[in-house]
């Protein structure tokens, strides 16, 4: 489906950042956590890491609600129909 439709952007989590590589760009992931013994010295670096997550984190939050609240009333439903 993503195929399809080329001006298509998708906000996913961190368990999607495989398709994000394979999608050219259509499926937005938050940044890879960097590794390794020195970063602690480039607090830029993982000052610039921790805004990007933010960022990125911030824009999914409305979907990530919507959801959970469908979820919740699903949930009643169950209990509450008969």
């Amino acid at each position: 489906m993503l195929a399809d439709t080329i001006d298509l952007q998708i906000l996913a989590d961190a368990g999607y950042q495989g398709l994000a590589a394979q999608t050219c760009g259509q499926v937005v992931t938050p940044p890879r956590k960097r590794r390794g013994k020195h970063l602690e010295h480039l607090q830029w670096l993982m000052a610039h890491h921790e805004a990007a997550r933010f960022a990125h984190s911030s824009a999914r939050i409305p979907v990530e609600h919507g959801i959970a609240h469908l979820k919740n009333w699903r949930a009643l439903a169950r209990h509450h129909t008969r």
